[in-house]
């Protein structure tokens, strides 16, 4: 038995010797290093730091990798800026609490900088990848001397903050890599701007690529994508300290992480452990409506249709003939000025990617019809919206001047009310799109029903002559093929609709001359607001129109339904008397041209 006691004495030495070398792997304490070869792995395996050389390059740098994971996928580097040229690299920590990181001649590379220091201090890399020097008896990371996560690199990590530290002067932002074998600072950032009220921005040096939209309370306005799922959770902090985004793991066994590559993309990958590698799980930017203003100051882009840009309801194109060219960035103007005497309204729009919020104000306090008074009190606000859609939703936010990158989204989350002149709004119109459209069904089935039945009489009582004005009863039903004309087409055909072109005009609109490219003339018929109804209806009556091809109606070559203009596009008669011409336009409908023969 006595002989068995050396042997446990050295057996537990040795454990205890194994428990404090385990401890010290995810740590350094003050007056260690690291030197080239040697890293430190946090406690539970899962990220390791150390000396590395990116892709192709020669050059070390001090950095956090994933350990367990085959793909070893860099997310921090220390000396990004100031690589060294061999492995002489030391990484001390120094008993005031400071990193720094020296060459072969003890000259510093990098260092943690900071001003306050603390007792005993320790750095330690913990199981998120944050790298931390803190007091050695200090485990509030809120107390922390200086942390990785305040210095983000391209990588966005679950327990990271996005955003502005008040107390601390602190802006945390993503910085792309310049290349994947230099980890330099690269052109691109992404962050959270809080010029205005706050939205992430993604740049290329100063010039805005894209941008989420403002937090709306659950999730960015233009982020359709980041909505709950199983890989992760999100949120939005805003206090009179700090304002982040963040997000946090649902599941620590699947990794996931957003990353600003070279190229400028921010992009999620997430780790799938069957394939050993990462995946990508989510894109900020999805396709061109993400291009930052592509349609230009009060354009709306809408991916599905073509061209991709229109202008928001009451607007036209600023440059119409640069439109014609796929050059929206000019964006559109108000075809009526605004009142901003009392007598303005607002149009609701849904299903749209908010504004930029740079030149906007806000208010957490107020509701929405607080909201709309404070808007009609100042004419340079252009548009509101609740600030918090949680709940009945609460807040208010303001925009002045042009409303900025609007996009549609397939999502109705939130809805904005953009200012318009009273003559531009209905009693119960909404700008968006599937609005106007269920409007249009609604009026167009009415009078549609209306106009089958007339026509069903007057075909009832020509059955036998076997014609219903000039058509067979045996064509009555075929589909119609009919041309859309494009509105820049019609305006560089006409001049821009100018005096000099008008061939008269009457109570349902005016009639102008035009030339197309092809040498064709044509007249093109532009009703008049009073005129005009639902896009439905007005589709609805041109195909009917178009299959009335009777001697005394002009032949129809086609319509134009875009950026808020309805106009008909008829065949030219250069020889038939102009007077007559007008006189029939006067008396018809608004949507049919006679030609009185004389």
């Amino acid at each position: 038995m006595e002989s068995c006691l050396p042997i446990l004495l050295h057996s537990l030495c040795f454990m205890s010797l194994v428990l404090q070398m385990s401890y010290a792997l995810d740590s350094i304490s003050a007056g260690e290093n690291i030197t080239d070869g040697q890293t430190i792995v946090s406690a539970g395996g899962n990220f390791e730091l150390g000396f590395f050389s990116p892709g192709s390059s020669k050059n070390r740098y001090v950095g956090i990798w994933y350990k367990k994971l085959s793909a070893g996928r860099v997310v921090w580097v220390a000396n990004r800026e100031n690589p060294l040229n061999d492995s002489s690299g030391v990484l001390k920590l120094t008993p005031q609490g400071v990193l720094t990181l020296l060459n072969r001649t003890d000259g510093v590379v990098w260092s943690s900088n900071v001003s306050r220091s603390g007792q005993n201090p320790i750095a330690q890399l913990l199981d998120s990848a944050n790298f931390v020097v803190k007091e050695g008896n200090g485990n509030d990371l809120g107390d922390a001397i200086w942390q990785s996560f305040d210095h983000p690199c391209n990588s966005f990590l679950a327990g990271m903050k996005l955003g502005i530290d008040r107390a601390k002067g602190l802006d945390r932002y993503l910085t792309s890599w310049k290349s994947t074998d230099d980890p330099s600072l690269g052109d691109f950032t992404f962050g959270l701007d809080s010029t205005g009220y706050l939205q992430l921005i993604l740049r290329n040096r100063s010039v805005v690529q894209s941008r989420s939209g403002p937090w709306n309370g659950i999730q960015f306005s233009g982020y359709t994508q980041l909505r709950p799922n199983p890989v992760y959770s999100f949120g939005f902090v805003f206090n009179q300290n700090e304002i982040y985004y963040h997000f946090n793991l649902l599941n620590s066994s699947v990794p996931s992480m957003l990353v600003l590559n070279e190229n400028g993309m921010a992009q999620r990958f997430t780790w799938v452990d069957r394939t050993h590698d990462w995946i990508l799980y989510s894109s900020a930017q999805t396709d061109d409506c993400d291009t930052y203003a592509l349609c230009g100051g009060n354009g709306n882009c809408n991916i599905a249709s073509s061209p991709k840009c229109m202008c928001l309801t009451g607007f036209v194109p600023k440059h119409p003939s640069d439109w014609e060219f796929g050059d929206w960035s000019n964006g559109c103007v108000r075809r009526t000025k605004l009142d901003c005497q009392g007598g303005d309204k607002f149009l609701k729009y849904t299903q749209v990617k908010l504004p930029d919020t740079r030149q906007s104000w806000f208010n957490k306090s107020m509701n929405i019809q607080e909201c709309k008074q404070t808007c009609m009190r100042n004419c340079s606000c252009t548009a509101y919206s609740n600030l918090d859609i949680t709940g009945q939703g609460s807040g208010c936010l303001l925009w002045f001047g042009d409303l900025m990158d609007i996009r549609q989204v397939s999502e109705n989350i939130q809805g904005i009310y953009v200012r318009m002149a009273a003559s531009e709004v209905g009693s119960s119109f909404s700008g968006n799109p599937g609005a106007r459209k269920s409007t249009g069904i609604i009026v167009g089935t009415v009078l549609s029903a209306v106009l089958l039945l007339g026509i069903a009489a007057v075909f009832t009582k020509y059955r036998r002559d076997g014609q219903i004005f000039g058509f067979s009863h045996q064509r009555r039903s075929e589909d119609l093929d009919l041309p859309m004309f494009d509105l820049t087409t019609l305006v560089n055909a006409t001049g821009n609709f100018s005096e000099d072109n008008k061939l008269g005009e009457g109570g349902f609109g005016a009639v102008y001359k035009g030339v197309l490219k092809n040498g064709q003339e044509i007249a093109v018929k532009r009703l008049s607001e009073n005129s005009r109804q639902g896009q439905v209806e007005f589709r609805n009556e041109v195909a009917y129109i178009a299959k009335l091809q009777h001697r005394n109606l002009i032949k129809i070559l086609g319509c134009c339904i875009q950026v808020d203009e309805m106009m008909l596009i008829y065949e030219f008669l250069p020889n038939r008397s102009l007077d007559c011409f007008i006189f029939g336009l006067l008396r018809s409908s608004p949507y049919i041209l006679i030609a009185f023969v004389i």
